[in-house]
């Protein structure tokens, strides 16, 4: 249950990051697949392989996409 209350707030302090740049996008976009992956993980007994699988994946994504293509913060 405390591992619960601890990651809560730090998933959504990952979820506010951003970048404009593609490394600063692939940073941040590895620290949210992590932090998802993570939780994921530990839902299923595997939290370590959940955080690297979705740390790669937002890795990825951040690499790969623009601030066009995907922005969370548009009005």
């Amino acid at each position: 249950m405390r591992f619960n209350i601890i990651m809560i707030p730090l998933i959504l302090l990952t979820l506010s990051a951003c970048g404009r740049d593609p490394a600063q996008r692939g940073l941040s976009g590895a620290g949210i697949g992590a932090g998802v992956g993570l939780v994921g993980g530990a839902m299923v007994g595997a939290p370590l392989q959940g955080a690297a699988i979705g740390g790669a994946v937002g890795a990825g994504t951040g690499l790969l996409t623009t601030p066009d293509q995907i922005d969370l913060n548009r009005r």
